[in-house]
């Protein structure tokens, strides 16, 4: 019986693999070239700063999923739906990836160097926090599509991951009741005093 569990676990591995690449050949060509600032002596042991495109060119960045949020605000603007499911499906795809990336490296980090760590995980809290907000929205935009059903896991999965007291928590909890979805409304102690 030890040999199906092996197997198994080298498959699943390989389908890892291979999702990954996959996810990583979609993305567009990054600029290999980076620019290197010293200072005036060699032999100091600080770190030289190193400058890259990676910021500004890439989608799977901060920038490159702002942009696409951005784009489903003018299509939700101007009333295409079906342009403003894609780009949001895309930006929560992207900052989804990015929060998971950046949480990957604080642990990696963590008790090696705590300041890494800690910027990793700081950035894992931002991007998955930009990645609630568009899940939120892409529940709004089924909703006015008149498409509930699609709207209901979003909004869980905002509750289960910002916290139902939350502000963005509260408002998905709100939209499962005007949904019909859940029967007895919910308010924070702020909002019933």
């Amino acid at each position: 019986m030890i040999i199906p569990s092996i197997m198994r676990t080298k498959i699943t591995s390989l389908l890892s693999l291979s999702l990954a690449w996959g996810v990583i050949s979609t993305l567009p060509a990054i600029a290999q070239e980076s620019t290197l600032t010293t200072t005036d002596s060699p032999t100091t042991t600080e770190p030289a700063e190193v400058t890259t495109p990676y910021q500004s060119d890439s989608l799977l960045s901060l920038q490159g999923g702002q942009k696409l949020m951005s784009e489903a605000s003018d299509a939700i603007d101007k009333q295409q739906y079906d342009l403003a499911v894609e780009k949001l499906q895309a930006a929560r795809q992207v900052f989804n990836q990015l929060s998971n990336f950046y949480l990957q490296l604080s642990e990696s980090f963590s008790g090696i160097e705590n300041r890494i760590a800690q910027e990793q995980r700081d950035k894992a809290l931002e991007t998955g926090q930009l990645r609630d907000e568009a899940t939120y929205k892409l529940a709004l935009v089924h909703r006015a599509q008149e498409k509930p059903e699609l709207s209901v896991p979003l909004l869980i999965q905002v509750i289960r991951s910002q916290n139902p007291t939350s502000d963005l928590g509260t408002k998905s909890y709100q939209q499962l009741f005007e949904i019909g979805f859940v029967e007895d409304p919910y308010s924070t102690s702020n909002s019933s005093q």
